[in-house]
């Protein structure tokens, strides 16, 4: 018979050192364990024949990907999914909030730092005459990072552009239509002066030139949305669409199976069946059938209240 799986009792119970502790789900894995599973069995993504032709209109047009569909379908994993496959390099992805901004995309630069640097220096040296370099004080974001020009695009990952600012799709036009920004930090420096600037997700630097950087082929634009706001039109115009749907019952057995084994997958049937009965009266996500699965089959007992509190509806998740 299987133990108590409760690691943590509460109350007044001892102190008690734990002798196995639980193994974490493959898509919880991190450090040099995440890199040899990854190496090792990389995830195919599953994606229907007419999805998977809608994507490939972007990558040939040179346009956005705008993904919609409610949580749990795989719309920001789709451009992991094309990065790994295409050979792309590591995703940059620019999660969007309510005070993001096209320049935070684009650049940051710390001018209070700099002159706070500055400062300090005259202090230091009063015949001290360098000012710092402005290239230490600027790092290119995500965005600014993609538009780099490179033999191969860049996959460009902007999650959640729904939760963004009203203009914010209206300020994006201007750079997927031009494929290239000014940097006016950079730009007041003077005509073909070079700055080395740090970009996203490395520590090295690239060199910018008179503060524009243009790209020389479009980087793979992929942009989620989860429908709680329309965009403009002439936003719209302008992106490839791809509406995701929720996956059906064989789809949950083949991704279940993927992600914990053909074993797991076959003794799973029963639970997404009840997944999808959930489903069908409440906003559900793919990971939290993935959670229960796991934990059901590790050993431990998982009662039917456990599984409940796994299946709480999204909408009562976001009220909390």
């Amino acid at each position: 018979m299987a133990q108590d799986w409760r690691l943590f009792q509460g109350g007044d119970t001892r102190p008690h050192k734990v002798e196995a502790w639980p193994p974490a789900p493959p898509w919880r894995r991190f450090g040099d364990d995440a890199r040899r599973r990854d190496k090792k069995r990389p995830l195919p993504y599953l994606i229907s024949d007419e999805d998977r032709d809608v994507v490939n209109m972007a990558l040939h047009l040179h346009r956005p990907l705008l993904v919609t569909g409610r949580p749990g379908t795989g719309k920001s994993t789709l451009a992991h999914a094309i990065a790994r496959e295409l050979t792309l390099g590591d995703v940059l992805h620019w999660p969007v909030n309510s005070r993001s901004t096209l320049t935070e995309g684009l650049y940051s630069y710390d001018a209070v730092g700099r002159l706070r640097e500055a400062s300090l220096k005259r202090r230091a040296d009063e015949s001290a005459g360098t000012e710092p370099d402005i290239g230490d004080y600027l790092r290119l974001g995500a965005l600014g990072t993609a538009l780099l020009p490179a033999r191969k695009p860049r996959v460009l990952l902007v999650d959640e552009l729904d939760k963004g600012d009203v203009d914010l799709p209206n300020d994006l036009l201007t750079v997927f239509e031009e494929g290239e920004f000014e940097i006016p930090e950079l730009a007041r420096l003077g005509e073909g002066k070079k700055v080395q600037v740090q970009y996203a997700g490395s520590r090295e630097k690239v060199g910018i030139t008179s503060g524009w950087v243009s790209c020389s082929v479009f980087p793979v634009v992929v942009i989620t949305s989860n429908g709680e706001r329309e965009f403009p039109p002439a936003f719209l115009r302008r992106c490839v669409r791809l509406d995701l749907k929720q996956p059906d019952e064989a789809q949950l057995q083949r991704i279940v199976t993927m992600h914990l084994g053909e074993e797991v997958g076959a003794r799973a049937q029963e639970l997404i069946a009840d997944f999808v009965s959930r489903r069908n009266e409440r906003e559900l996500a793919t990971d939290q059938l993935l959670n229960a699965v796991r934990l059901r089959s590790s050993g431990v007992r998982v009662d039917q209240d456990v599984l409940d509190k796994l299946f709480r509806s999204l909408n009562e998740v976001d009220a909390q």
